[in-house]
């Protein structure tokens, strides 16, 4: 294989632990051919009405970073405007928050025709380049368009919706023709993969010549499912580390009296945070004997905060929060414990191993990798339970988790008494069969996999 180029909409230094999950995934392959990683910067130019597209390099060990700077403008318009006020909506099945502005489209279009500009100027003969999410669905099209022959692969991190709810977007014919200029697309999911090959096949007339392949636009495009991982054994070993110890152990002392429900997500209406609430209040009015003895802890870290949906959903959040803490908490006992601010990756490890049930109960989600951590981060001989919606795209592989339905209060309260009162014996039969799972498929697996299939299509 060639050197690899990742694209992302934020650029990610693989070297610092804050990165995130997939600047830990790509480091290695990125480093094993001296690759290129690609992306905003993260800066926003106030003052000027378009990108000018200066690009700030450095190298990162063997890995190049190239960043580029946005416009205020371009800024609102490409990443607020369309991506997150159009297609995270309509691509988590929440038309209702999606704002179709005519203008948003243009911005949309325009960041990444100046990231096929400056990133064309940058690429070799022989380059690998993988895009990644829904920010940058027309790269490949516009790297076409400049005369770019290289193979070019594609990763959906949040789901792909069905046929109807994508046929909402305006623009949902161009951006199925900006998918077939990409030779591979992968999705989370098999559930993703079908959604995708049915719109194709309906809306875009496109034939399915062979398994995975379709053909439409006059191109082939190859698709597949790669379900995306952790590293198990680097999160694992982060629970012996001092930060994670100290937060293990201040939380067993706090919580040494009491059962410990645990949340940690973006504060996003994708989460289904306000319905977990709700079946929080559930389980103490259907099971009393929870009252004085289950807290739960709920962390929600700030997220798109400048959109008016976020700051609804902050302030719905905080009233259910308050309302259960006033009426069913003591002096020395408050039900909630909630946080609207974020945990240090390295702490989180010793929050996830004092838990004793992890609730992760999205709506819609393309993955959650937070699942996986949980399991990684548990002791094997007293193991906690996760409680995880069947929406999230985690819940095909993890099926030895208690799969609830996150509209459904009621049967979600059911839930999280059962795996409160699960026995040690099942706790540690399903806990070995998810640790199994993830390791088996950790993130390894899946860039490995995911860049094979790139490499050895003819």
């Amino acid at each position: 294989m060639g050197r690899l180029v990742v694209v992302s909409n934020r650029l990610a230094d693989p070297r610092k632990a804050s990165a995130g999950g997939l600047a830990v995934a790509l480091a290695d392959a990125l480093n094993r051919t001296g690759g290129l990683w690609f992306g905003w910067s993260g800066n926003v130019i106030e003052g000027s009405t378009s990108s000018d597209g200066a690009l700030h390099i450095q190298q990162a060990g063997k890995v190049t970073l190239a960043a580029m700077d946005l416009s205020r403008q371009d800024h609102d318009s490409y990443y607020l405007g369309f991506s997150n006020g159009v297609l995270w909506p309509v691509f988590h099945y929440r038309l209702d928050l999606a704002h179709f502005e005519a203008g948003y489209i243009g911005g949309y279009r325009r960041v990444n025709q100046l990231f096929a500009r400056q990133l064309k100027t940058l690429l070799r003969p022989g380059d690998i380049i993988w895009v990644h999410d829904y920010h940058l669905i027309p790269l490949a099209a516009e790297l076409r368009a400049l005369g770019c022959q290289n193979r070019i692969g594609f990763f959906l991190h949040i789901p792909m919706p069905p046929q109807l709810i994508f046929a909402a977007i305006p623009q949902h014919a161009w951006l199925m023709k900006c998918f077939f200029d990409y030779d591979l697309v992968g999705f989370q999911t098999e559930a993703d993969l079908l959604h995708f090959f049915r719109y194709a096949m309906a809306e875009a007339g496109a034939e399915n010549p062979a398994p995975g392949c379709l053909k439409a636009y006059g191109r082939h495009l190859h698709a597949g499912a790669f379900p995306i991982g952790i590293d198990v054994d680097e999160f694992a070993s982060l629970t012996h580390g001092r930060e994670a110890r100290d937060m293990y152990e201040r939380m067993r002392q706090g919580y040494a009296r009491r059962n410990l429900l645990l949340g940690v997500e973006r504060l996003d209406y994708s989460k289904g945070l306000p319905q977990r609430i709700k079946a929080f209040r559930q389980l103490l009015l259907r099971y009393p004997e929870n009252l004085g003895k289950t807290t739960l802890v709920q962390i929600a870290s700030p997220s798109r905060e400048v959109l008016g949906s976020y700051n609804g959903l902050l302030q719905e959040l905080e009233s259910l929060c308050g309302s259960i803490n006033g009426d069913y908490g003591e002096l020395d006992w408050m039900p909630v414990r909630y946080m609207h601010r974020s945990v240090a990756r390295k702490r989180l490890p010793g929050l996830y191993r004092a838990a004793r049930v992890a609730l992760v109960t999205p709506l819609r989600d393309g993955m959650n990798l937070v699942a996986k951590e949980f399991i990684a981060a548990q002791d094997p001989a007293d193991p906690g339970v996760l409680v995880l919606s069947r929406f999230a795209g985690a819940a095909a592989q993890l099926k030895e988790a208690l799969l609830v339905n996150p509209y459904d209060v009621h049967g979600m309260a059911d839930n999280i008494e059962t795996a409160l009162r699960m026995p040690l014996a099942e706790r540690q039969q399903r806990h070995q069969k998810l640790l199994g799972r993830i390791r088996e498929q950790d993130v390894h697996w899946w860039h490995e996999r995911f860049l094979a299939a790139l490499d050895n299509l003819h």
